[in-house]
C-alpha cells in the first residue's frame, strides 16, 4: 500500500509532536467517564437477573461480606461473577484487536468480525469441536477439561491468524477501502462454507450446541476456563500496549513509519499474532461476537479527541468492557429465564456506530 506522509492531528510519536495538553486532560476525563460507566455496568450486570440483588448488597459480597438472605453469595460468585468478567474481558479483548486492525489496515471499518477473523475462529472451533470425541465449547467447551479448552482457544486463534494473514496479503495490493472489506467478507464466506461442511457431517446433538455457541454468550464460562481466558486476554492487551509508538508511527503509513526507525515487518507481525489472539480466545469461549471490535474505537476517539494509542488502547479496553456489560445487561429479558441472543443486541448497539463512520468518513463512502 502506498503510506501518506501527512501527520493525522493527535498522533504522538518520538518524531511528531506530542498530545496537546488540553487533549490529554479530555482524554483523562474521558477514560475516567468509561470507568465509572464499566464500574456501574458490572454492578448492575451482577445484580440483574432472575433474582434481584440490590446493588449494596453485591458491592458487599464482592468486598467479602456474608449476606442475609440465603443463597445471594452463590449466586453472585458462583453464577454472575464468572459471566460478568467474561463480559468484560471479551469486550475490552475485542476492542483492543478492533484498534489493531484499524490502524494496521488504515480502514476505519476494519474488526474482527467485519474482516472474517471471527469467521476463521469459528472454523477453528468447528474443527475441534465438531470432529473431535469431546464434547463443546461454552457449555460446549464444558466437557473437555482444561488442556481441552485450551485446544480449542488455540484452534481459534490459528484460525484468526490464517484469515488474518490473507486479508492482509491481499490488502497490500489494493487501495480501496470498500474492496478490502470485500475481501474480508468474502474470505469468511469460504471460511462459512467449511464450516457448514462440517456442520452437516456432525452428530446431532453437537451441530445444536454449536449453533447455540454461535449465536454468542458471556454464560457457562466457568472459574475453570476463565483460568485461559483471563491471562491470555491480559497478557495479549498488555503487550498490544507496548506497542502504541510503533501503531502511531503506522497511521502515518508504513514508509514514513520505517523512515521513524520502526521495524514495519516486525510490528505487523505483532499487530497479527496479537489481535488474532485476542479475536480467536473471545471467539473460542464467547461465540462470534459482532460490531464491538468495530465500534467501540470509533467512540473512544470520538470522546477522547485523539488518536493517540497510548490513550486510545486503554480507553478501548474500558469502553470495551462497558458496552459488552451493556449488551449482557440488556440481552435480559425481564421476568424471564431466558436471554436474547447476544449477538443480536451488541448489532442493535453496534450497527448504528458503523452506519455513521461510512457516512462520516469521506473515503469509505466514496469507495462503497
Amino acid at each position: 500500500m502506498v503510506a501518506a506522509t501527512r501527520v493525522p492531528a493527535g498522533v504522538a510519536i518520538d518524531a511528531a509532536p506530542a498530545v496537546a495538553a488540553p487533549s490529554r486532560r479530555r482524554a483523562i476525563l474521558g477514560m475516567s467517564g468509561f470507568a465509572v460507566i464499566a464500574t456501574s455496568a458490572f454492578v448492575l450486570a451482577i445484580a440483574i437477573g432472575s433474582v434481584w440483588i440490590p446493588p449494596a448488597d453485591v458491592i458487599a459480597i464482592l468486598a467479602g461480606a456474608s449476606s442475609d438472605t440465603p443463597g445471594w453469595e452463590a449466586i453472585v460468585r458462583d453464577i454472575r461473577l464468572p459471566r460478568t468478567l467474561t463480559a468484560t474481558l471479551c469486550g475490552a479483548g475485542l476492542a483492543v484487536a478492533g484498534v489493531q486492525m484499524q490502524t494496521l489496515f488504515r480502514n476505519p471499518l476494519a474488526g474482527p468480525y467485519v474482516l472474517g477473523i471471527s469467521s476463521g475462529a469459528s472454523l477453528g472451533v468447528a474443527l475441534v469441536v465438531l470432529t473431535a470425541g469431546a464434547g463443546g465449547t461454552v457449555g460446549f467447551l464444558s466437557g473437555i477439561g482444561p488442556f481441552g479448552d485450551l485446544g480449542v482457544a488455540a484452534a481459534a486463534a490459528a484460525g484468526s491468524v490464517v484469515v488474518l494473514t490473507m486479508v492482509l496479503a491481499v490488502s497490500r495490493r489494493v487501495e480501496s477501502v470498500a474492496t478490502i472489506l470485500i475481501v474480508g467478507l468474502m474470505f469468511g464466506q469460504v471460511v462459512l462454507a467449511i464450516t457448514t461442511v462440517l456442520i452437516a457431517g456432525a452428530e446431532p446433538e453437537r451441530i445444536q450446541a454449536y449453533l447455540q455457541w454461535s449465536f454468542g454468550s458471556f454464560r457457562g464460562v466457568s472459574w475453570q476456563e476463565l483460568q485461559i481466558l483471563a491471562p491470555v486476554i491480559i497478557v495479549a492487551g498488555t503487550a498490544v500496549w507496548f506497542t502504541s509508538k510503533q501503531l502511531n508511527a503506522m497511521l502515518l503509513g508504513e514508509r514514513y513509519a520505517a523512515s521513524l526507525g520502526v521495524d514495519v515487518r516486525r510490528t505487523r507481525r505483532a499487530t497479527v499474532v496479537l489481535s488474532s489472539l485476542l479475536a480467536g480466545v473471545v471467539t473460542a469461549f464467547a461465540g462470534p461476537i459482532a460490531f464491538l471490535g468495530v465500534a467501540v474505537p470509533h467512540l473512544a476517539r470520538a470522546v477522547l479527541g485523539t488518536v493517540d494509542h497510548r490513550f486510545i488502547l486503554p480507553a478501548s479496553a474500558i469502553g470495551g468492557a462497558a458496552l459488552a456489560l451493556t449488551a449482557e445487561i440488556a440481552a435480559q429479558l425481564p421476568g424471564r429465564a431466558g436471554v436474547l441472543p447476544l449477538n443480536a443486541v451488541t448489532a442493535l448497539i453496534g450497527a448504528p456506530v458503523v452506519i455513521w463512520v461510512i457516512v462520516r468518513n469521506r473515503r469509505a463512502t466514496a469507495g462503497f
